[in-house]
């Protein structure tokens, strides 16, 4: 299916209209019926949800799933919930966002060299997919990877699920990832040599509210990587 897709728009097309994983689909569109009492007249997605940020960009920032209230209902990345609060308003500080704020899918948001992705497209509950369904969703990864490669410079991973996720969409999209494999940890830095070119791979950990209201992730923590990883694409300065 994305596998032989050379576009953006050709494969969002076509990941919006994924239905492979029963439990997540049955879920999705559940949540969307039944909505949050705080969204009951809104109309939600429930949808597989697509990247978001161009498709040039030299930084991709790569999460876990959506969110069941958030993207799930908005149809952006981390639009909608307190986690995409967070991140658009870090991505903003150190200027990759036009705004700091994500509240809906037509709000005027742009992204400057950076784009967002996932290993899962689909709302899971209890936001915890399973090992199938991520291998499902993997083609979609691939498919993404193979259109970004030319301009990738540099990855962003939030929390140890996209990590353990992505690095073999990266060894088999043509990067050299060591064996062993490298450990996920907030603010590791793996340089991975590739046929063009080498890839910066950051850790950072995920923008969840487990994490943000402890205090386990500040906002200086995650600028911080975000300001390593577009300067080692050459972002800034």
């Amino acid at each position: 299916m994305g596998a032989a897709l050379t576009d953006i728009a050709g494969l969002d097309a076509q990941l919006i209209e994924c239905r492979a994983c029963p439990r997540l689909v049955e879920w999705r569109e559940q949540v969307a019926r039944e909505k949050r009492a705080a969204f009951r007249d809104e109309t939600y997605w429930g949808r597989p949800v697509p990247g978001f940020g161009p498709p040039d960009a030299p930084v991709l920032i790569v999460g876990l799933a959506p969110a069941a209230h958030g993207a799930n209902r908005t149809g952006r990345m981390f639009t909608g919930d307190r986690s995409g609060d967070f991140l658009y308003a870090a991505l903003h500080a150190v200027g990759l966002a036009s705004q700091p704020t994500a509240t809906h899918i037509c709000d005027g948001l742009e992204l400057f060299g950076v784009r967002i992705t996932s290993p899962v497209h689909c709302a899971p509950p209890a936001n915890k997919p399973t090992p199938t369904e991520r291998d499902n969703c993997r083609h979609w990864l691939d498919a993404e990877l193979r259109i970004l490669r030319p301009h990738l410079r540099s990855v962003i991973v939030l929390g140890g699920f996209g990590w353990q996720s992505l690095l073999p969409v990266l060894d088999d999209a043509g990067w050299a990832v060591p064996r062993p494999r490298p450990k996920f940890g907030h603010g590791a830095h793996v340089e991975l040599r590739g046929p063009e070119r080498p890839l910066h791979l950051f850790g950072c950990y995920h923008v969840s509210q487990q994490n943000t209201f402890t205090g386990r992730l500040t906002p200086a923590m995650l600028e911080s990587v975000l300001s390593d990883a577009a300067r080692a694409a050459g972002l800034i300065g």
